[in-house]
């Protein structure tokens, strides 16, 4: 498969390219790469090294992206690159992220392919993820409109890092998404990940106005992102922001890539943080990589109701009615927003 001509890209007087998918701008002379390692600097225009190119295939539930309001139980093809425009110190899938071999990259697929595939498994949804799609936007994009045209709903599992010039194109094809909210302050940011929180707030804002069903992630490290206060900052800019009904998801971290010294997210961690965003008006709270199936399953937010019950990766729909894709608890009718029919529909997005 020939490496295509990126976008996002112009060349600057000094006979660099400059990347302008990202807030890093990267400024590359020929034959050097961009930050994510796979934008790169070829004869005088920038090229996506990894265009039609996996590090392998996966079938996952569709609550372990983690979205809890789409498609609940279904199967999804998992998939992802190498590479990352973030340098998180705490990063779970570093062995990909910061991936320096292409080696790895042993699957040729292109997006056709890759939506046959899908099908082929009795898949209904496609997940950009492992690494974050962004940096392989020209990829994730073309292979999004595949699958919409055989019926699959694209997914984004993404940091949301990315520029204001790319940030529409790239979500318009993606029926949903995943946003990792990593901390809720600027410093953690900067030291933690290389990026900036400004920029993935005004990714969340953006996809929330778009047609892109959004949940978010927010991984609780103990003692950098886990304190009371920046749990309900973050918890009250996103009922202030977005709205009360964006499913929030609090997951546990793990000790790995280079915070290996940093003990693992104790449970109650994650139950104090549901309290804290459910008190500042979050209606949909969910915990994530502990055992935990009454912090993990869906509530009406007015009677309090299971309308979905979750038991890891068991997925039980109870108390929810769905009818040309409005989904309503069935004891209460109050709306239960979220992508729960395909063709796609959005229930109340209010």
């Amino acid at each position: 498969m020939t490496t295509p001509v990126a976008r996002w890209w112009n060349a600057t007087n000094n006979d660099r390219v400059r990347c302008y998918l990202c807030p890093r701008e990267c400024r590359m002379r020929e034959g050097q790469r961009g930050f994510c390692f796979v934008r790169m600097n070829r004869r005088g225009e920038l090229v996506l090294d990894t265009y039609g190119r996996s590090s392998g295939f996966a079938i996952d539930p569709v609550e372990k992206k983690p979205l809890n309001h789409v498609l609940p139980g279904a199967k999804v093809l998992s998939f992802g690159t190498a590479g990352c425009n973030l340098g998180c110190k705490f990063c779970q899938n570093w062995e990909m992220s910061t991936s320096r071999e292409f080696d790895s990259l042993a699957t040729e697929a292109s997006p056709t392919q890759i939506a046959e595939l899908a099908l082929n498994y009795g898949c209904q949804a496609v997940a950009f993820t492992y690494n974050d799609p962004i940096i392989f936007a020209e990829y994730a994009i073309d292979t999004a409109v595949a699958c919409r045209e055989v019926g699959l709903l694209p997914i984004a599992v993404s940091a949301g890092y990315i520029s204001d010039a790319a940030r529409a194109e790239f979500f318009a094809p993606m029926d949903a998404a995943n946003i990792d909210l990593k901390a809720f302050t600027d410093e953690f940011y900067r030291k933690i990940t290389g990026a900036r929180l400004s920029t993935v707030l005004d990714t969340l804002v953006h996809v929330r106005e778009s047609e892109t069903w959004l949940e978010i992630t927010t991984l609780l490290i103990p003692g950098h992102n886990d304190s009371d206060e920046e749990i309900e900052q973050m918890s009250r800019w996103i009922v202030a922001n977005l709205g009360p009904d964006v499913p929030h998801h609090f997951s546990a971290f793990h000790p790995d890539h280079r915070m290996r010294d940093v003990p693992p997210t104790p449970p109650q961690t994650l139950a104090r943080a549901r309290d804290i965003a459910m008190g500042c008006g979050e209606q949909f709270v969910y915990t994530g990589n502990v055992y935990d199936p009454a912090g993990q399953s869906t509530l009406c937010p007015s009677c309090g109701a299971v309308v979905i019950a979750r038991d890891r990766y068991r997925v039980s729909v109870r108390q929810l009615k769905v009818d040309e894709g409005m989904a309503t608890c069935s004891r209460c009718a109050h709306a239960i927003p979220g992508v729960f029919s395909w063709p796609r529909s959005v229930s109340s997005k209010a």
